[in-house]
């Protein structure tokens, strides 16, 4: 700390108030803001200014208003330094009064309020201060525009209106104003606009217009149009900075391409950018998006020496978005708190992500509870987003239903969550109820909306209603299909039957079908058993995908269903000439917030003995009740068994283990909520049927296509599955 006296001219006062502003040095400040106090010299408003400006850029808000306070005559200046010390901690509204209490406003307390009003994406004050500001006849700069436009970039036909404004004033020749207007063409999907905008501004370019451009064709999923603009900088010898770096990995991102990432990131290492926190996010995200790499991901996050709270959700997001790691990403979460971060909302919609992977209805609570706990207000909508979904996922369609009746406002997200949650649980008349309101509501449909209304159709038989929707999708919002809605019409005609026309639909695509698409007409081929188009659809899903088991083990099922013995030898054979391994189906089920997992024939559990006894027990109240063995789905490689022995064998499947552990551990009356990597057999199907009548007990099964709601007797999908 500099030692501190009254003496020398008032310029030399001066000179080091501004050196302690420039150094940030509060100390010292704070010793010449008590020794002007004391002196005898008089209250100089230039002076009071600077102690404002002091405690601002030192980040003490109160302070700094007290300075501004005790200002005696405080002129125009004097304001905008507190109200651009409010706008700093993004408290525009703290800003706004001040701002109606100068007496004479100049450019700059507009410009200072309306940037505040931007960093907050608050439109509405911001335009009516761009209004007043035309209207007052004061002059108008570059940043007044970029500001205003950045404020209003949600709201497409306001961008446009300005963009408009900037051309007839001649503002398009500054960077900021251009930059602002490719950030909101590209937010709002109009890329062509911003790659106009781009192209247009000339020898004007800066940086931030480069880093722009480079982020929006990420986001176009353009990665190659990226990695030229990214060299056309090099060569152009433009300064790169971590921005830049970070925009370059998005890029790859979106191209999925591992390899390049990979090589860049070894560029990035030998510049020193590798500990850069931002650089560090986009790293990882390559790496979890690319693979599910979450190893390297987790070397990437420990060599940065102070990771950030967005590092930290990056880090959980990796971990989220690859199921098999969900249990990391809530250990991650916890290790992130105890580093002395709070959750912000991006973190919570990261870890409730992770909870509904999990199916974990007791972590997903918990989490619920923190989020009540936290400072966040209660009506984010993105939070309230994720826990429709996560309790949807969880089996709790009614708590999600509430949640979601209970939001003060609604977006695409909020309505394609419980879209798609009414969709999975076999309830496809509210979930066409609440498609049919999302357009009254004038809240435009998307392809992930469209995907969850003909999966609703396909898993309720209404195929008029399907076909209806796939037209409306085209004709009327202009949404080209994508494959997962080929696949979703190819699943709706094909379950109910209408296989010849689902072939049709198939060779009609205006691409050629991927393994989603194939894969859809094999099962419907198995459900109505048709062995010829099974053969076909089998054939043409290992061409794309050789490394498959599952249409050998398909055709192995119904050949063996049909007592074609020697076809199911060869398929056997080729699966063993290509090392094939069957996935192995595997069931779980939370019971005293414990998740206990279960495989077929499972010895490991400490409770097996009991269970297999329960399940022995169990198997002659439900025969009693009508239940008669399927041993069609024995497991492939077991059906040269004998009759007792299949029989066997599907009394041991993973899922009826883990409804048995369920029933044993629980109380009289309790639900159950079990759930499957694999698509539930249709033996256990009529089991648990069969079973939730004999016990009286709700037992729901979640499988890998959809909810199965057992309950005296009936499931809710009516054996439509």
């Amino acid at each position: 700390m500099r030692q501190i006296s009254w003496s020398g001219s008032l310029k030399n006062f001066r000179q080091v108030l501004k050196t302690c502003i420039d150094q940030k040095d509060l100390t010292t400040g704070k010793c010449l803001h008590t020794l002007y106090i004391k002196s005898l010299i008089p209250q100089l408003t230039y002076i009071a200014n600077h102690f404002t400006l002091l405690y601002s850029k030192c980040g003490r808000l109160s302070s700094a208003r007290k300075a501004f306070d005790a200002t005696r005559d405080p002129n125009v200046f004097s304001f905008n330094v507190m109200i651009a010390a409010y706008a700093k901690e993004s408290l525009p509204h703290l800003a706004h009064e001040l701002f109606d209490k100068i007496p004479e406003r100049d450019l700059i307390s507009y410009n200072t309020l309306i940037s505040a009003y931007a960093e907050c994406g608050n439109a509405s004050p911001a335009l009516q201060l761009f209004l007043g500001m035309r209207e007052s006849g004061l002059g108008m700069e570059g940043v007044t525009f970029s500001a205003v436009i950045t404020a209003c970039r949600d709201d497409i036909g306001l961008v446009k209106q300005l963009h408009c404004s900037a051309l007839l004033g001649g503002f398009d020749y500054y960077a900021s104003v251009n930059n602002a207007l490719i950030s909101g063409y590209s937010k709002n999907g109009l890329f062509t606009e911003a790659e106009k905008v781009f192209c247009e501004m000339g020898d004007v370019k800066d940086e931030v217009s480069w880093n722009s451009m480079i982020v929006t064709y990420g986001q176009q999923r353009e990665g190659l149009k990226a990695l030229v603009l990214y060299q056309g900088m090099v060569h152009q010898e433009l300064y790169v900075d971590m921005f830049t770096l970070a925009s370059v990995l998005i890029a790859f991102t979106s191209m999925e391409d591992l390899l390049g990432g990979m090589q860049f990131h070894g560029q990035l290492i030998k510049k020193g950018f590798h500990r850069n926190a931002h650089v560090g996010s986009g790293l990882i995200d390559l790496y979890s998006k690319c693979g599910g790499h979450m190893s390297y991901c987790r070397k990437v996050f420990e060599e940065i020496p102070d990771p950030d709270l967005v590092l930290w959700n990056t880090m959980i997001s990796g971990y989220s978005l690859n199921e098999e790691f969900s249990e990391e990403a809530l250990i991650c979460f916890k290790q992130m708190q105890h580093a002395g971060n709070f959750p912000d909302d991006c973190s919570f919609v990261n870890i409730i992500s992770a909870c509904s992977k999990m199916s974990s209805p007791s972590q997903g609570r918990q989490i619920h509870s923190l989020v009540i706990k936290s400072d966040i207000p209660s009506n984010k909508v993105s939070i309230n987003n994720a826990l429709v979904a996560m309790y949807s996922k969880c089996g709790n369609l009614h708590d999600a239903r509430r949640l979601f009746d209970r939001m003060p406002e609604h977006n695409n997200v909020s309505l394609n969550s419980m879209i798609a949650g009414y969709a999975q649980h076999g309830i496809g008349t509210e979930s066409l109820l609440l498609f049919e309101q999302m357009l009254e509501k004038n809240l435009a449909p998307n392809t992930i909306t469209f995907v969850s209304v003909l999966s609703a159709c396909a898993h309720t038989g209404r195929v008029e209603d399907g076909k209806k929707y796939f037209r409306m999708m085209k004709e009327e919002f202009k949404i080209e299909p994508e494959a997962e809605h080929y696949a979703c019409m190819i699943d709706l005609l094909g379950r109910a039957g209408k296989l010849d026309e689902a072939e049709r639909f198939i060779e009609t695509m205006p691409y050629n079908p991927n393994v989603m698409a194939w894969g859809s007409f094999l099962s419907a081929c198995r459900t109505h058993f048709n062995i010829e188009l099974a053969e076909k659809a089998a054939s043409q899903c290992l061409q794309l995908d050789p490394s498959n088991a599952a249409p050998y083990v398909v055709l192995a099922h119904m050949y063996a269903r049909a007592h074609k013995w020697e076809e199911v030898s060869r398929v056997k054979r080729h699966m063993r000439d290509e090392n094939l391994k069957i996935r192995p189906g595997c069931s779980w089920i939370e019971v005293d917030n414990n998740i206990h997992v279960f495989v077929a024939e499972d010895k490991s559990h400490p409770m097996m003995k009991n269970i297999y006894e329960f399940w022995e027990e169990m198997s002659k109240k439900i025969k009693l009740a009508g239940y008669v063995p399927d041993v069609r789905w024995v497991s492939v490689g077991d059906d040269g068994a004998r009759e007792e022995e299949k029989e066997m064998m599907v009394r041991h499947h993973s899922e009826k283990l883990a409804v048995a552990f369920g029933l044993l551990t629980t109380k009289d009356g309790v639900p159950l909520l079990v759930m499957k990597n694999l698509r539930i057999c249709g033996d256990c199907h009529n089991a648990i049927k069969i079973i939730s009548g004999v016990t009286g007990r709700e037992i729901t099964v979640r499988d890998c296509y959809r909810f199965h709601h057992f309950k005296e007797g009936e499931c809710s999908c009516g054996d439509f599955w």
